[in-house]
């Protein structure tokens, strides 16, 4: 190696002012070597290439310097360019090769394309600053020297069944005015947000896309205020190795890599994970009508699905698909998680629609997905989480049954539906409601409770004021005329769509997301909170509000005050997660006593104890935990009774003795008034009669024996 890197030292050609050596096909990108950069670039199809240099910013190249024929080591153009000035150079490619679409060939050497490894990407600096159309290399690669000091910073150990998520959007959470911090809407906001945070009681983040994309992809406006709408959401990614620059307070300066790095460390060093929500079921070149800026100038018939006739498969429903079981796209997908691993501490990834990464190059599911199956064997990921969205655009639906390799865990919609079914008051729940509860035994057998992710509100769809607010979606201003979101939202507007005065319509529904809050923590498996469902965040019934970046998306902070006891509620059943191992299982429950407690490790009840009611028409569910069988009677807990009554009246439950020497406390009951609607963990209230419990028209009681 040492004798490489000194012949490497040693210029072989000169093209204008620049001496080159031949350089070295792995890894792809750009790559610092002694004395230069080594850039290497894969194309299959393409019959020469060119490395066009810029210096920061400027509107034309500096150079363009085609890579001599003996540079091309198989399908890769590798060359080293010696004494370039790292800090101020930003790097494209041109290529040439056939044009003929129906072939899959869409080469064009008018453009000038960008590093699919590039690991930093100009253009785009600023959020909202409007770009210039005209630019000939509108995003741009630049060079990454990574000087970063991680102290003794590593990913958190936390278990996955301890995981609380909090899913959030990088700009949404601090852009309000009321956030009242230094930089808005950017990933140093999100610092000054931790304490917010750590007193919340969540552990890991879960940000939505921060790889590099382009706000301004959407062109359409508001229909009602002719406002411009924005790709607010960022699913539809230009470069999958650079964090957006417009996140970062930095941005304009180049430093969005270590801005993110120090979000990464002040996490970890107070406990939280970071979770990436990740999308590499399409890129942001959509369909044939779409821009040439990188993948598809490089090698449109290697990085794409395509049809017969040279078209694009669409189960994305984003124009294009990722040919994700190529072998050079999945060598891809490897290289790029590895790097946020090893570069930037990352302690797990969320994929976006990944039921598309198990379809072959023509669009069937594989049994065996070899993407799917590298990501879960791959050393470096190894103490990483992987989380599916187990289904596609394209109708593959697999929660559940996703191929899982002992490794992925899923967002668990069946989890979503049944608990807004079961809150709604609908019949026929309870029966499901005993496995979602469970940590869905029913779809994961084998895998244990974590690979569940229950949710009940995420960024896709209502927020959980607007799930207890609204009976349809509105989403006219996305000017879609109301097609756009999904119309199965298992909602109720408790009488009055939308906001109103009544007093009595808004205490139901805060009680209702106090229910499903409370539901949501008692549930084995990993629950997720949308950011702002804990202060009654709404979106005025919007349910697709992937292009609004405005009220709709912003957290308003003053919802704190204003909706104190909802976050209080929150706060304190976080915490109650926390303090009781017994809410979180690692394997499912036996529905036996195997500790000769004299209960079993989970026990069913209804109005009368061990009687529970299976019915069709039932809208009551009770349950026990027996703190004795807590993580498999690895460790001793109190033992927790759970009474949920969605009928609209109350009814009294008649209470199963609780195990010997301990009493029932009240730790939550949402049919009354707060504060005494929940109770500080370890200052629970002793429930005065001992054998029954009153439960309010739609309520949940929660009581602990101690």
């Amino acid at each position: 190696m040492n004798n490489m890197n000194r012949t490497n030292t040693y210029p072989t050609h000169t093209y204008e002012n620049f001496k080159l050596h031949r350089g070295r096909p792995y890894p792809f990108g750009a790559t610092f070597v002694p004395e230069g950069v080594n850039f290497a670039v894969f194309s299959s199809y393409a019959t020469a290439c060119k490395l066009v240099l810029f210096e920061k910013g400027q509107p034309k190249p500096i150079a363009e310097i085609p890579f001599p024929e003996e540079f091309r080591i198989g399908n890769v153009f590798a060359m080293i360019v010696f004494d370039l000035d790292h800090e101020n150079i930003e790097y494209g490619f041109r290529m040439e090769g056939p044009y003929n679409p129906r072939e899959g060939h869409r080469f064009d050497a008018s453009k000038i394309l960008l590093d699919p490894y590039a690991k930093s990407i100009g253009g785009r600096e600023v959020w909202g600053v409007e770009p210039n159309w005209q630019e000939i290399y509108p995003y741009r690669a630049r060079l990454v020297y990574d000087a970063f000091d991680w102290e003794l910073d590593h990913q958190v150990d936390t278990s996955a069944e301890d995981l609380i998520i909090y899913e959030m959007h990088v700009r949404g959470f601090t852009q309000h005015h009321s956030a009242k911090v230094k930089h808005a809407g950017t990933y140093a906001a999100i610092r000054e947000k931790i304490p917010y945070l750590k007193e919340l009681g969540v552990n890991c983040i879960e940000l939505m896309p921060i790889f590099e994309f382009d706000e301004f992809e959407n062109d359409r406006r508001n229909p009602q205020t002719q406002e411009r709408l924005f790709n607010y959401w960022g699913y539809s990614t230009i470069g999958f190795f650079a964090p957006k620059a417009g996140y970062a307070a930095t941005g304009k300066f180049g430093m969005q890599i270590d801005e993110f790095k120090n979000l990464v460390k002040e996490l970890h060093k107070n406990g939280l994970k970071i979770i990436l929500d990740v999308v590499f079921n399409h890129t942001s070149e959509g369909n044939t009508q779409g821009p040439t800026l990188s993948f598809r100038g490089i090698d449109n018939k290697t990085y794409y699905m395509l049809t017969p006739d040279g078209s694009y498969f669409n189960f994305s429903g984003c124009g294009n698909t990722l040919n994700c079981n190529n072998p050079v796209v999945r060598n891809m997908v490897l290289d790029c998680l590895r790097y946020w691993v090893a570069e930037y501490h990352i302690d797990g990834f969320r994929f976006d629609l990944a039921s598309i990464l198990g379809r072959d190059p023509k669009g069937q599911p594989l049994a065996n997905p070899p993407l799917l199956e590298a990501l879960a064997f791959e050393p470096v990921l190894a103490k990483c989480e992987l989380i599916a969205e187990a289904w596609d655009a394209g109708g593959l639906y697999q929660v559940g049954s996703f191929p899982d390799y002992g490794r992925w865990g899923e967002w668990n919609g069946k989890y979503r539906d049944c608990v807004r079914k079961f809150l709604r008051g609908d019949e026929g729940q309870v029966s499901e409601m005993v496995q979602r509860i469970q940590g869905s035994p029913d779809l994961y057998p084998q895998r244990g409770t974590a690979a569940s992710v229950n949710f009940i509100t995420a960024h896709d769809g209502f927020t959980l004021f607007d799930l207890v607010s609204y009976n349809t979606k509105h989403n006219l201003a996305n000017g879609e005329n109301n097609n756009d979101g999904s119309n199965d939202n298992f909602s109720s507007n408790y009488g009055w769509e939308g906001q109103t005065d009544r007093a009595d319509i808004n205490a139901l529904r805060h009680r209702q997301i106090k229910n499903a809050l409370a539901i949501l923590m008692v549930s084995q498996g990993i629950p997720m909170i949308l950011m702002g469902d804990e202060l009654g965040r709404t979106q005025q019934g919007n349910n697709n509000t992937y292009c609004q970046d405005n009220a709709l998306n912003w957290l308003d902070w003053s919802l704190l005050q204003k909706n104190e006891g909802l976050f209080r509620f929150f706060k304190y059943g976080i915490a109650f997660r926390k303090a009781h191992p017994v809410l979180r299982s690692r394997s499912h429950f036996r529905n036996q006593d195997y500790m000769g407690s004299g209960y079993a490790d989970i026990t069913w009840h209804g109005l009368r104890p061990w009687s529970p009611d299976w019915s069709f028409g039932s809208r009551t569910l009770a349950l026990m935990l027996c703190g004795k069988h807590a993580k498999g009677g690895a460790v001793k807990d109190n033992s927790i009774y759970v009474a949920l009554n969605m009928f609209w009246e109350g009814a009294t439950f008649n209470l199963p003795p609780a195990p010997k020497d301990t009493r029932w406390h009240v730790f939550v009951n949402t049919g009354v008034n707060p504060p005494e609607d929940i109770w500080q963990p370890g200052r629970e209230q002793t429930l005065r009669e001992q054998h029954y419990v009153l439960v309010g028209g739609r309520s949940v009681v929660i009581l602990v024996a101690r």
